[in-house]
């Protein structure tokens, strides 16, 4: 697909324009309104494809889950595997989209893991997710972020002190989500791990709080957040974190998300298997079934 209409979903997706600007100039590229409409499904992302790891895998233990928050009850998706045994645990922070069916597989993905993994729909400050994936991205749009925050950063301890967990803490998180992983890893102490896909970097200013070290994973072809990469490496370095960046070259802004155009499958499996080692190493390998 034509770049140009790659970085014009993107600015839409994430705020920059509205939808009605969006498919003007998606119709100038595309040559009319008809062929704009025709691209509109090859953008959107198609859940139906979401399932690397079956909802009702016969490994998994699946069970909805809520804790609370600063004045929310969050809801989320807690998986892990049927084997007993104390787990490290890893929370997966969604998109601008919410709690949708690719995070939640993306969670099942690290419960074959082996570690407890908790997806939070931290929309639940507004009501929770909508099942349409405009509505959600609209929701996101005008839900407090600080309110969104306080939900993940109360994951934390509902992670950490939960039965089956080991007591080792770490956080996935893509686009949205990985800047929340940036924000939590400047916020809490008890984060052991975090692990961020193409997250927008947290002031330089709370770079000094970070003790938990960090898997930075950035889109070669996303300029909008790599303008950012620069200044978060130096306050890194400056105040001697542990951190380590990867860029990966050719590929878009969520190129982890297998439901969307721009998934990149080679970029996706080498940064998996990266974050899923950095986990093992920061907080301790996990049982397997």
């Amino acid at each position: 697909m034509d770049q140009k209409i790659i970085d014009l979903y993107d600015r839409f997706t994430h705020g920059g324009i509205n939808r009605r600007e969006f498919l003007d100039r998606l119709a100038e590229i595309a040559g009319s309104s008809a062929a704009a409409v025709a691209l509109l499904p090859l953008l959107q992302n198609d859940y139906a494809r979401a399932a690397m790891v079956a909802p009702d895998d016969a490994r998994l233990a699946i069970d909805a889950v809520s804790y609370d928050a600063p004045g929310a009850r969050i809801g989320g998706t807690l998986a892990r595997l049927k084997s007993k045994g104390k787990r490290p645990a890893v929370i997966v922070i969604h998109e601008n989209r919410g709690l949708n069916p690719h995070i939640q597989d993306v969670a099942r993905r690290l419960a074959l893991e082996g570690f407890l993994a908790l997806s939070p729909d931290l929309l639940s400050v507004a009501g929770g997710t909508p099942a349409n994936e405009d509505q959600a991205r609209d929701l996101h749009t005008k839900t407090d972020k600080g309110a969104m925050l306080g939900a993940a950063l109360a994951a934390i301890p509902f992670v950490k002190n939960h039965a089956e967990s080991t007591g080792k803490v770490g956080a996935v998180g893509f686009c949205y989500g990985g800047g929340v992983v940036n924000s939590l890893a400047t916020a809490s102490a008890d984060l052991n791990a975090g692990v961020a896909y193409y997250g927008a970097q947290p002031p330089a200013d709370k770079v000094p709080g970070i003790k938990a070290p960090l898997l930075l994973h950035y889109a070669g072809l996303d300029q909008r957040i790599n303008a950012g990469i620069p200044a978060y490496e130096a306050a890194l370095k400056a105040a001697g974190k542990r951190f380590t960046v990867q860029v990966y070259p050719n590929v878009n802004h969520a190129f982890n998300n297998d439901t969307g155009n721009r998934y990149d499958k080679p970029a996706a499996d080498l940064a998996w298997s990266r974050s899923v080692a950095f986990f093992k190493e920061n907080l301790g390998s996990p049982p397997r079934a």
